[in-house]
């Protein structure tokens, strides 16, 4: 199976890379950063869309085609809304919804070709439920909630779509904020290995079979329902 996987460098999106070479797979990565293992990968940003969208194509290309995209990238920048800077604040936006949409789209023609093709998308519990000093980053997963149930309805009979929603999860997603913002030391966060778990479930679910959202979180999980 050949998975093009956005911020596939480190966090769940390095887990899933990993999870994918370890089922034999060909896990293609797309991020800013250098993956530390030893992978396929493109550095681009997501806020160029042209840039990401020749990197879909060359991954595609030296892999002679796409089985699947993981959509993993993902940033926040905390804060309320008046103090958080506009160009930081578009960028949430830019790198969670539209890089989200720009791979997809571009990577459209290899999945539709291929003979299971599968997206997964990465919202998030906040995705679902808003909370105060994160309006870039709500407006973005929200965004990729409704973004991933068009896509699914657009697409069905075609290629498979899947919604993933995580909650917590020990990454450095957190690493450089406030304390205000970053989970208590006592925090029960889910291992981003066993999320990519789930998420190699949705890729491997028989054509015609849909499992349309998933979620995923730690049982105390304070942001989901």
């Amino acid at each position: 199976m050949r998975v093009l996987i956005t911020g596939g460098a480190s966090g769940l999106g390095a887990a899933i890379a990993e999870k994918v070479g370890a089922e034999g797979g060909r896990p293609l990565v797309l991020d800013r950063h250098i993956p530390k293992a030893r992978l396929e990968h493109v550095q681009a940003d997501l806020c160029d869309r042209r840039a990401a969208e020749r990197a879909v194509r060359f991954l595609a290309r030296c892999a002679d085609g796409l089985d699947a995209v993981v959509t993993a990238a993902g940033i926040d920048s905390c804060g309320a809304l008046g103090t958080v800077p506009a160009e930081d604040w578009e960028r949430v936006v830019n790198v969670n919804l539209l890089g989200t949409a720009a791979v997809i789209r571009a990577a459209l023609p290899y999945l539709t070709a291929a003979e299971n093709g599968r997206v997964v998308t990465c919202a998030s519990t906040l995705g679902l439920r808003a909370v105060s000093d994160a309006t870039a980053y709500c407006a973005a997963k929200f965004g990729v909630v409704g973004f991933t149930k068009a896509l699914a309805a657009e697409t069905a009979g075609r290629i498979g779509v899947t919604l993933l929603v995580p909650g917590g999860m020990d990454t450095p997603f957190f690493d450089g904020r406030d304390a205000q913002y970053r989970p208590p030391p006592d925090a029960k966060l889910n291992r981003p290995q066993d999320v990519a778990a789930a998420v190699l479930f949705a890729l491997h679910q028989p054509r015609g079979c849909e499992l349309r959202e998933l979620v995923v979180c730690p049982s105390r999980e304070p942001s989901w329902p």
